[in-house]
């Protein structure tokens, strides 16, 4: 092959070697349709979802066992060369897109379902299985994983496991963190840490997959999970509703969850986002004939056929007549259920059509959402009054997102710092779900004090001293 780059400096020189006989190795080590370079790479791996700053790696591996990951990250680690660890590449934070000089670890071939265990309600799945295939291989044997996200058909469970997914049903269910029983990943020297676990209660010393999860790939590679499944419930109910105010919001959140058997889905979209969706793009027939300030997007899942419909549109009636809910549309078919959540799922759409988008998954308690809000878009009139933000979120789990067209990188930064000026008076979360990765860690020490900052960065020198697994993600060393 071609040596890569061309040194300048006695020290590029001595790195220019290092690498070069790291790939020969490599090429002797493993399959020959492991390891690509050049024009093999193709512009897929150039960058995630979030779609700034691509960058084609040089090197690509597409390794189909965890042995080989194994070896990969044993060399590299020698030769102290970066990877970018990336999976289905719908992330939005820039976390898999490539860095200058580092080299992509794919993780798109690692996939099947290794075991599915009926009686212990769990199944084993290899790192690179799509979310999608999960839930189907659980359905056919009439069970559930409760993760879902609107990416579900590209994403990689792998991946949301490294970020820690939230989804749909994290009211209900959790995160992804819970959901993941056991999982197996690769350190940067090439160690396998086999920490399978099926168990609920594991007391065992330390909970070693807590490492893995969240840590955006900065602390080793997952190559298998094992997650929690649940019985599949019987029914669903599904309403969009229009409310007059945020408070009226957060009561009705409040009044379901004491009146239904469960809330699964809770969704809230601000009249910014709502008219977007169903006028601007329109992505889907607005069911209403007036305007609202707010909608939410509501489900209940039950295992009484017989009573759960009539309970949750008794539910809705009652709370129609108390004044709470303005109007209301009960979906009557799956057909129905899928209008109102292509309007929620939207976003994709969006995402596609902007520039330089400004795009936050928040964390902040309920109580202070409405009142977050307020003040973000009146900040942002001020600065940008011509960008208005598109805002909702899962409420029921406190997840806030907001997206604006920017345009420009300038404004896209100052948008950023209206932002994220807000949530660090408010002592919110920079980020919910969608990870910190490149983007959002100049603001990390919005949500993280010094001392965990600290710890965190002790943490990845000790599992990973050459800093080989995507660095500059989370944080600077």
């Amino acid at each position: 092959m071609e040596p890569l780059g061309a040194p300048a400096t006695l020290a590029a020189a001595v790195y220019h070697v290092a690498v070069n006989t790291c790939i020969d190795t490599l090429r002797n080590e493993l399959p020959a349709d492991v390891l690509h370079t050049g024009a093999e790479v193709g512009d897929r791996h150039a960058s995630d979802w979030s779609g700034s700053h691509s960058l084609l790696p040089e090197v690509l591996f597409r390794p189909e066992t965890t042995e080989q990951v194994s070896r990969i990250l044993k060399r590299c680690n020698e030769a102290r060369q970066p990877l970018v660890l990336q999976g289905g590449l719908t992330g939005l934070s820039g976390g898999a897109t490539p860095g200058r000089g580092e080299w992509a670890l794919s993780l798109d071939r690692m996939t099947g379902i290794v075991e599915l265990d009926v009686d212990a309600l769990t199944v084993t799945v290899r790192a690179g299985t799509p979310l999608q295939v999960i839930q189907q291989a659980a359905a056919e044997r009439d069970l559930m994983l409760p993760l879902d996200l609107g990416a579900r058909g590209s994403c990689q469970i792998g991946g949301n496991v490294a970020t820690n997914a939230g989804g749909n049903q994290v009211i209900q269910y959790g995160m992804a963190r819970n959901l993941v029983l056991g999982l197996e990943a690769v350190l940067a020297d090439g160690t396998v840490i086999p920490a399978h676990n099926k168990l609920l209660k594991n007391n065992a010393g330390y909970d070693l997959k807590h490492l893995f999860i969240g840590s955006e790939g900065t602390l080793g590679v997952i190559t298998e999970v094992v997650l929690r499944l649940y019985p599949r419930t019987r029914t669903r109910q599904s309403a969009l509703c229009g409310l007059s105010s945020y408070d009226h919001v957060v009561r009705l959140l409040n009044r379901m969850r004491t009146l239904l058997p469960s809330v699964s889905a809770f969704e809230v979209m601000w009249r910014s986002y709502y008219r977007y969706c169903t006028e601007t793009v329109d992505l889907a027939r607005d069911p209403f004939d007036e305007t609202h300030p707010f909608y939410v997007l509501l489900e209940s899942d039950g295992r009484d056929p017989g009573r759960d419909a009539d309970r949750f549109q008794q539910a809705l009636f009652d709370e129609m007549e108390a004044g709470l809910i303005a109007d209301c549309v009960v979906a009557q078919s799956h057909k129905e259920r899928e209008g109102f959540w292509e309007i929620r799922d939207g976003i994709g759409e969006i995402l596609s059509r902007f520039r330089h988008t400004a795009n936050f998954d928040i964390g902040i308690p309920i109580g202070d959402t409405g009142r977050f809000v307020e003040q973000m878009e009146a900040r942002l009139r001020e600065r940008q009054p011509d960008i208005p933000p598109l805002v909702f979120g899962h409420l029921g789990d406190g997840n806030l997102h907001v997206v604006a067209n920017s345009g420009t990188p300038e404004r896209q930064a100052d948008i950023e710092d209206a932002v994220y000026g807000l949530v660090r008076e408010y002592r919110a979360c920079i980020t919910a779900e969608h990870g910190v990765g490149k983007h959002k860690k100049p603001w990390l020490d919005c949500s993280r004090s010094t001392e965990e900052l600290a710890l965190m960065k002790m943490l990845k020198r000790s599992m990973d001293p050459n800093g080989i697994l995507n660095p500059g993600r989370i944080f600077d060393l």
